[in-house]
């Protein structure tokens, strides 16, 4: 390759990064906030807390919410998944009666845990007469803390926009190095590449971004979609799930968390790396091909013009701005951490690059497994 065709294609590519920082500032304006002061939530609210292994986390996340305000009619079902340690005891201890423990039979053939999980707890729901068309389903990890009026504020992001699915994406809290450096990807590749008022009026499923640490979604969008049946098998039953619920014609997607909860997803790079590991191969419409070339083009955009500033070229530098201006308006937005962590988005990026190689060997092999069970049935 000739220095004036290398040029140009560092032009371009940094054109591509102005580009994307430009969305992904309007995308910050037009991500949809909760109410400072939400109203009181007027149905039925079931919250699904599938838990496996959680004694550390599962008393934090009951008392955040057991303390919501607004909702008058709250249940919570606690969905023990195999758990080996003391998570269930915790939960029995727990004298509030609108504490549930449910226990989960072991997943059938072609699910998958934690939608077998999910599904479990809204049977239990079903049975009380809870998870009906006017209720409203939350869906929380036990790692997550929501702030005292996250349903309510949730809920009322649905009502006021006629919305079926809401996933609130909760303030990231990352300590380590590799946390920071890899865990401000996600909502930045979702502010950067997803059009947002499109998305959610769309049932591409390329257009969809969600988070199963906080999901909201009404009863009738939850059954019209067929439920977590109807994602039994996905590594990803998040994003399943709400592309589920756009086929049958519901709307949908990411809004602000930061102001309703936080949450620290993993503790450190082992479980960071493993956690990443089981579902990037994924990532992209399910496909290990596709996933590794999503992840050769943003190393392209977001990679290759810093490189050719370092030689000097003053495109180059312009994309690498760009990318760090981008990422720090997304982690302005989104309650993240923007300094001094965005002027390393490139080395974010080739961290990356690195999971979603160890993620689609694992996916190869066969090998990958999450709390100690296999993955390989998500082809199914």
């Amino acid at each position: 390759m000739t220095r004036r065709v290398a040029d140009r294609v560092v032009g371009v590519l940094a054109g591509l990064s102005v580009a994307g920082a430009l969305h992904a500032a309007v995308n910050a304006r037009l991500l949809r906030r909760p109410p400072a002061t939400p109203a009181p939530v007027r149905g039925p609210v079931t919250v699904v807390l599938p838990v496996r292994d959680e004694e550390d986390h599962v008393a934090g996340c009951l008392a955040a919410l057991l303390a919501q305000q607004g909702v008058g009619d709250l249940r919570i079902v606690v969905v023990d998944d195999g758990s080996t340690d003391g998570t269930a005891a915790i939960v029995r201890a727990e004298p509030d009666p609108r504490v549930r423990l449910v226990t989960a039979e072991p997943p059938p053939p072609g699910w998958l845990g934690k939608p077998w999980a999910c599904a479990t707890g809204v049977a239990a729901a079903q049975a009380d007469g809870r998870a009906g068309d006017d209720a409203v389903l939350v869906f929380v990890d036990a790692d997550v803390r929501l702030f005292p009026d996250a349903l309510a504020g949730a809920v009322a992001v649905l009502d006021a926009h006629g919305l079926d699915l809401v996933s609130p994406w909760p303030r990231p809290l990352a300590e380590s190095a590799t946390e920071r450096l890899v865990q401000p990807l996600v909502p930045w590749l979702w502010a950067t590449l997803l059009p947002l008022r499109l998305a959610e009026h769309s049932p591409r499923p390329s257009l969809a971004a969600a988070i199963g640490q906080f999901l909201v979604v009404t009863g009738r969008g939850y059954r019209t979609a067929g439920g977590h049946a109807a994602v039994r098998g996905e590594v990803m039953e998040d994003i399943a799930l709400l592309r589920a619920v756009k086929r049958v014609g519901g709307r949908g997607g990411p809004i602000d968390g930061s102001r309703l909860a936080a949450c620290r997803m993993y503790d450190g790079w082992p479980a960071l790396r493993d956690g990443y590991a089981k579902s990037l191969w994924a990532s992209v419409g399910g496909s290990p091909v596709a996933s590794v070339a999503a992840a050769a083009a943003l190393t392209a955009v977001w990679v290759v013009p810093p490189a050719a500033a370092l030689r000097g070229s003053r495109a180059g530098l312009a994309g690498y701005l760009a990318g760090v201006a981008g990422r720090a308006v997304v982690a302005a937005r989104t309650g993240g951490r923007a300094w001094p962590d965005a002027l390393a988005h490139p080395v974010s990026l080739l961290v990356l690059d690195s999971l979603v190689a160890r993620s689609v060997a694992g996916h190869r092999r066969g090998t990958l497994t999450w709390r100690g069970r296999p993955l390989a049935m998500a082809d199914g």
